[in-house]
Formats: C-alpha cells, sequence, structure tokens
C-alpha cells in the first residue's frame, strides 16, 4: 500500500502485522490447534492501535525487556522512546499453562479469531513497581490512596501474569458502528495527500467538545498553520463520561462549525491510562504515527469540581509535567502544543486563556464534568458554555431527572426492613404510573434468577451482580429499578452503581437498622442459628457487612414504620428532580 510518509512514523518504519491472505488461512488452521487467551476491552483496545500501527514499532504486547525499560526510563529496550507498558495481562491458571516460544490464538469475546501471538515471556506483575513508576509522578489524581482510575484499573483488575509476544494478525476486532469514522494510520495519511495537507495538528479527547474546547483547537490551527485531526477516543469509557455513541453524535455537530475541508475525524480505539506527562507523550506518538506533524495536548480537568465562580483554582499544566513533555517532542520531531485553562470573559463575550487575562479582569469557567452534571441533572447550560446543537445531543441522551430511568438500591442487613420498603415505594411508584417499575426483591431474584446459586460468599456475590445487571438494563431503557439486597460488599455495590450510572439515577439508600433490632425482628431464626454456628457466613455474624460510605440516604428503621421509611426516600427523589 502507497502510504503518504511525509512525517515518518515513530521508529522510522511502519511495521506491518496484518498476514496476507494466504499466511492468513495458514494461522487459522494452526489455530485450531492453539490455546487460546480470550481478550478483554482494554486489551481489545491496544490489539487495534498495535495491528493499525498507530502504536508503531510495537509488533505485539510488550516482551518483559521492554516491559521493565518502559517503566525504568521511558524507552524501549532499543532505545525508543516510548511511555507506558503495552502488556497483555491474563491468569496465573492460564500462565501456568504457557511457556515461552509455544504460540496461541488470541480471541474476542466472543470467540472470534484475531490473531496468532508467538509468545517470548511470561512473567509475574509486579503492581506496586509499576504504579510507582507510572504513578507516584503527579498525574491530577490521589495516587497514594488509589482512587485514581487508572490506578484502580492497574490494583484491582490487572491480572496476576503478564504474557508478551510477536502478534500476527488475521483480523481486527470487529466494529459494527460509525465505520465510516474508523480509518487506519495509513487511510488517514491517504487523505491528507488527497486534501493536499502538510502540516496537521492533532487532538485527542474522550470528552464532548464544548466552546471552551473548541476555542482551543482553533488557537492551535492558527499557532501552527495547521488543519486539524479529531481523534475522539472510543475504548473503554472512563465512569463519568458520556457514552461514546452520544459523544460521536456531538462531534459530527461541533465538525459544522470548522471552516470547510479544515478538520478530518477518526475514532481512535484507546485505551486511557490517565498517567499524566506519560499519557500524553503516548498520545503525541500515536498523533506522530498518523501522520501529525503538531499534537494538542489540553487537559480537559473532566474530573474536576470546578464550576463557574472565578475564584475556583484553574487547571494548570504542572511545570514538570510541562518539562518531561517539551523533552519529548524534541525528540519525536512533533511539536506538542501545551495550554493551560481558557476561560470565558462575559463583559468582552470573548474565550481566553488563563494567563492572558489581567488581574482584576471578571472571568468565569465551565469544564466538561461542570456541564455534564448540568445535563444529568436536567439544570441549564449557558450558551457561551457550549453549542446548542450538541447540548440538544446531550439532552436527547441524557433527558433530566423526571425523565430518566432510575435504580433504588436499599442495602442493609437481614431484617432490617428493606424488603418491607421496597414493597412500599413498589406500590407508590405503580399508583403515579408515569414509568414502569419492577422491583427486584432478593428472595424474588433468588427463586426466579438464581435458584442454582448456594449461599456461599462467591455466590452471595453473584446474586448481586446478577441484580444490578437487571437493573441497569431496566434503568437503560428509563424504568424504574427498586432493589432490596443485603449486597454487603463496597466494591460490588460501586461497580453496580458505575454501571448504573452510565445510563441513569442511582440511589443507594443504606437501611442502618442495628444488629441487635435486626436479630429480634428475626422471624426465621438465622441469626440464632448463626449464633450456634448451624449456619457459616452469615452476614453480620461470621461474615462482614461493609456499611456505605456515602449513600444518598441512611434510613434506621428502629423507630419509624415502613411507610415512615418509604417517605423519607420520596422526598429525597422529589427533591433531586426524579418525580
Amino acid at each position: 500500500m502507497q502510504v503518504h510518509l511525509s512525517v515518518a512514523p515513530h521508529g522510522g518504519q511502519w511495521r506491518e502485522l496484518i498476514a496476507d491472505s494466504r499466511r492468513a488461512e495458514m494461522l487459522k488452521e494452526i489455530s485450531m490447534n492453539l490455546a487460546d487467551i480470550t481478550l478483554t476491552d482494554h486489551h481489545l483496545c491496544d490489539f487495534e492501535l498495535i495491528a493499525t500501527g498507530a502504536f508503531s514499532p510495537l509488533q505485539g504486547f510488550m516482551a518483559r525487556a521492554d516491559y521493565e525499560s518502559v517503566l525504568d526510563r521511558m524507552r524501549l529496550q532499543d532505545g525508543t522512546l516510548w511511555p507506558l507498558p503495552i502488556c497483555l495481562d491474563v491468569s496465573e491458571t492460564r500462565a501456568r499453562g504457557l511457556e515461552a516460544g509455544q504460540s496461541v490464538a488470541l480471541r474476542d469475546p466472543e470467540g472470534f479469531l484475531l490473531a496468532v501471538m508467538h509468545v517470548e515471556d511470561i512473567w509475574p506483575v509486579d503492581k506496586e513497581k509499576e504504579r510507582r513508576s507510572i504513578y507516584d509522578q503527579g498525574t491530577g489524581g490521589n495516587e497514594t490512596d488509589g482512587g485514581h482510575p487508572g490506578v484502580q484499573h492497574l490494583m484491582q483488575r490487572t491480572k496476576d501474569f503478564y504474557v508478551g509476544g510477536r502478534i500476527e494478525v488475521i483480523s481486527l476486532p470487529l466494529h459494527y458502528d460509525f465505520r465510516s469514522l474508523r480509518k487506519t494510520p495509513h487511510e488517514i495519511r491517504a487523505e491528507y495527500q488527497k486534501l493536499g495537507w502538510q502540516r496537521v495538528v492533532c487532538y485527542q479527547t474522550s470528552s464532548v467538545i464544548h466552546r471552551c474546547q473548541y476555542e482551543v483547537t482553533l488557537a492551535a490551527m492558527r499557532q501552527a498553520k495547521a488543519n486539524l485531526l479529531l481523534l475522539p477516543t472510543v475504548g473503554v469509557a472512563r465512569r463519568e463520561d458520556f457514552d461514546y455513541y452520544t459523544r460521536v453524535r456531538c462531534y459530527q455537530e461541533v465538525m459544522r462549525h470548522y471552516p470547510p475541508e479544515t478538520v478530518v475525524q477518526s475514532l481512535l480505539p484507546r485505551f486511557m491510562r490517565l498517567a499524566g506527562a506519560r499519557e500524553a507523550v503516548l498520545g503525541a506518538i500515536v498523533a506522530k504515527n498518523y501522520g501529525c506533524t503538531h499534537y494538542l495536548h489540553y487537559p480537559d480537568a473532566d474530573n474536576s469540581d470546578s464550576a463557574t465562580e472565578p475564584d475556583k483554582k484553574k487547571r494548570i499544566i504542572g511545570s514538570e509535567e510541562k518539562e518531561t513533555i517539551d523533552a519529548c517532542s524534541r525528540e519525536l520531531g512533533l511539536e506538542i502544543i501545551q495550554y493551560d485553562e481558557m476561560v470565558y470573559l462575559p463583559f468582552e463575550d470573548v474565550h481566553r486563556f488563563i494567563g492572558e487575562v489581567d488581574e482584576g479582569t471578571k472571568t468565569i469557567g465551565m469544564n466538561g464534568g461542570e456541564i455534564r452534571r448540568r445535563i444529568r441533572s436536567g439544570r441549564i447550560v449557558p450558551g457561551w458554555a457550549s453549542f446548542p446543537e450538541v447540548l440538544d445531543e446531550l439532552r436527547k441522551a441524557y433527558p433530566p431527572p423526571d425523565k430518566q430511568g432510575f435504580t433504588l438500591f436499599l442495602t442493609g442487613l437481614s431484617g432490617a426492613g428493606k424488603s418491607t420498603i421496597a414493597r412500599v415505594l413498589f406500590s407508590k411508584m405503580l399508583e403515579r404510573g408515569d414509568r414502569p417499575v419492577t422491583l427486584l426483591d432478593g428472595d424474588i431474584v433468588r427463586q426466579n434468577l438464581s435458584r442454582e446459586l448456594s449461599f456461599s460468599k462467591e455466590h452471595r456475590d453473584i446474586n448481586v451482580r446478577r441484580i444490578g445487571f437487571v437493573a441497569s438494563e431496566i434503568t437503560k431503557n428509563r424504568g424504574i429499578a427498586i432493589c432490596a439486597p443485603i449486597a454487603p460488599y463496597e466494591n460490588t455495590r460501586s461497580e453496580i452503581r458505575a454501571a448504573i450510572e452510565a445510563y441513569g439515577g442511582f440511589i443507594e439508600v443504606h437501611v442502618a437498622t442495628p444488629l441487635e433490632e435486626c436479630e429480634k425482628r428475626d422471624r426465621k431464626g438465622m441469626y440464632a442459628k448463626a449464633r450456634a454456628g448451624l449456619i457459616k457466613g452469615y452476614t453480620g455474624i461470621d461474615d462482614p457487612y461493609e456499611v456505605p460510605e456515602a449513600p444518598e440516604l441512611r434510613i434506621d428503621t428502629t423507630a419509624l414504620t415502613p411507610d415512615e421509611a418509604a417517605h423519607e426516600i420520596l422526598l429525597f427523589l422529589g427533591q433531586k428532580g426524579y418525580i
């Protein structure tokens, strides 16, 4: 394939990883007798960028020597600049069944064959070392307490072994959406050639482009005297993001505001590690492989709580982060444009970078996070903050609370009163009749969805996850799910919250009736049996109940009737606009 190469790919040459038809047929035959590794969503993102050359010069998932070198000095073993490990993690059971020198078939979650990987290394993951190397430089999150999403993924979801080796690609991952917008670096470079572009600035974002971000891209295009490549990331979403279907529709609306033939868009299936300067450098490498001459680094602080008051802390790129990025920019031969926060000057009706504003000038700012919160709560977003077409798309996908689906998730000890309150709420919601309502009580779910499960710790957790899944589907379809499981584990409740909040409201109600009161109400004598040792692993006796840290409501039913408790919940729903 002839490719426009005015900007050389990182490492100096293209890595052709997609096998020709003859080799692909041979690999398919071989794969029938190979062990399989099923790629998860974040693996598939890395795999696709390796396969298409966006992660050039990588020829597969990193072997140990490259991995160690990247952690220690931000370079591959051969000295090529590379900021972040791109590794394939597997369980200990899978790792024990593999050895260096053999080949494995890489498949998607549905079993579709994607590639054959020639294993070079298998080694245990040192998560603590990786965390220190990547995240202790300051990445805008709570690294020390594990609150940063990149740290959470590494410490909680990354499996215990890495497998590294070269891959031969048989097929790219299957996508059924936005096919015309999914272009490889080769295809994008050919488009530059067709349009006669020589200078291109790349902007990668997982956020909706509002007025502020639009003005920033225009400033970068003017500074670089370049056209724009917009690379929205559509890989593994952060919990806070709008879904990418909505975001892509918004990008298409924003594209109409740029001058004709100045912007090209392609979706980037990138798994973001959110690793500060290292993340920015990897973004610049991807931009270089897409043939760009410039890369725009503009963190929107999308997870922050900055609002419209002028005295709020602005998003300023730290000096150490700037120095690291500048040094890498020179080595890459690609200019990285770095801007601090842009704000709005209401009396002049213009947007300006915070460093260009005279002291004492009235400014207001509204980042993507604040706009997202306003959309989801049904509040007004001012016209200076975004485009009307974008806001229309967002409101269509995320209606105000009284039009959203939501989940009421009552959690607490057995006997706390959850089921009775849930039944009262169920009746009240049916009485209103404005949305379909489903009651997912623990006993009902046990009977209909989880009959085969025991009461072991593992099976109780599976039961709760099933409740969460059903509730998320109900919420997605704008219904009301009322759940009343014990749900003793904070981690599981957090996962369910994250899944449901992507589609609507999640209201966690801790029915905080004390254990002593619950034991008094124990009609079935389960607590007495657990105290006598006749039942093992009973929540509250010999298995812990992890008290919710920040529920929307906490209700002790010791001195409340079920009607009074339900009334408190209904008042809260009214206050938040759900009813």
